[in-house]
């Protein structure tokens, strides 16, 4: 297929919570449809975080061309604009391969940046404020500062983790230096491709379900000893990345904080309220997301829609 396909550039987004089945179906559609996929999976951009983040395989990833998966060190910040930016660019080339860009992932903010034309302001990192503000934090707490983001700014709060203490100082570190809230600061811009969104979803118990069997197995595959590999490279538990999922709880065991079941038990816990999370982000109701319910809906489904997007 060359680019002369694409007078109108398509983009597939796959999106919804953890554990739905996102990466097996969108092997299958990508080599069907001639498709690379680019995750907006935020913890898929750390090499060495594999197991906890269930990244695609060496298979997978042999199968399909991936891109934004192991692009950064533990340790490296990759900001929503720097995201944007590099999705755009590789939108683009994938166009002119004549190939189909499928943007895969549950990191809301990450999806939404990109389907809604978010434009991301420039504002370069002001090192002598973000220390105040992180000594502020140190005082009052990452809680006490969320607390505090939601007075002054609620819309932004709402869509920050309250454990995200970067993007909750990052917050801050706009409204000061602007005088404005850090929501009202976000504006769009036309986006350059029409977009086919695919929402996955199923029941919340059988969610719960597979959260507990991938945990399960995660710890079974060697998730402790990758978590320790981490820890001896260096990379300490306060890390951004080390928030994803596990990593945190892992840590806490290997510090002799918890026992290993409980551990186990609280990466359980805080996926089941993560995916609570992820869906303020994908509305059931949002009209522009074609729902598909993958406990009684088949794939046939979702590829006669892709089929008629395509063709169009």
């Amino acid at each position: 297929m060359s680019p002369d396909h694409f007078p109108d550039p398509p983009l597939v987004v796959i999106l919804g919570p953890t554990a739905v089945g996102k990466t097996a179906l969108s092997l299958n559609l990508a080599k069907q449809f001639n498709g690379e996929i680019i995750s907006a999976d935020s913890r898929l951009f750390y090499r060495g975080m594999d197991i906890g983040t269930a990244k695609p395989t060496p298979q997978e990833q042999a199968a399909v061309r991936h891109h934004l998966v192991d692009v950064a060190d533990p340790d490296d910040i990759w900001s929503l604009g720097k995201f944007k930016r590099e999705v755009d660019v590789l939108v683009t080339d994938i166009h002119q391969r004549g190939m189909v860009p499928f943007l895969v992932g549950g990191t809301g903010q990450f999806v939404r940046a990109i389907v809604d034309g978010w434009v991301i302001p420039e504002l370069p990192a002001d090192d002598s404020l973000r220390d105040e503000l992180n000594r502020w934090a140190e005082e009052i707490g990452a809680a006490g500062l969320y607390e505090r983001l939601k007075v002054v700014d609620p819309e932004a709060a709402e869509k920050i983790l309250p454990n995200n203490l970067r993007r909750t100082v990052r917050a801050f570190e706009v409204i000061f230096r602007t005088g404005r809230k850090f929501s009202d600061l976000r504006r769009t811009e036309e986006v350059p491709y029409r977009i086919l969104q695919i929402g996955l979803n199923r029941p919340r118990p059988e969610i719960d379900r597979r959260i507990d069997l991938r945990v399960d197995q995660m710890i079974e595959a060697g998730f402790v000893a990758e978590v320790q590999q981490l820890l001896d490279q260096g990379y300490a538990r306060e890390l951004p990345s080390m928030s994803a999922l596990g990593y945190r709880q892992v840590a806490a065991y290997l510090a002799g904080e918890c026992s290993l079941e409980e551990a186990v038990e609280e990466m359980k816990k805080v996926t089941r309220k993560f995916y609570r999370r992820q869906m303020t982000w994908f509305k059931l109701s949002d009209e522009t997301i074609h729902w598909f319910d993958l406990s009684r809906q088949s794939e046939e489904e979702i590829i006669q829609l892709l089929e008629k997007f395509l063709s169009r």
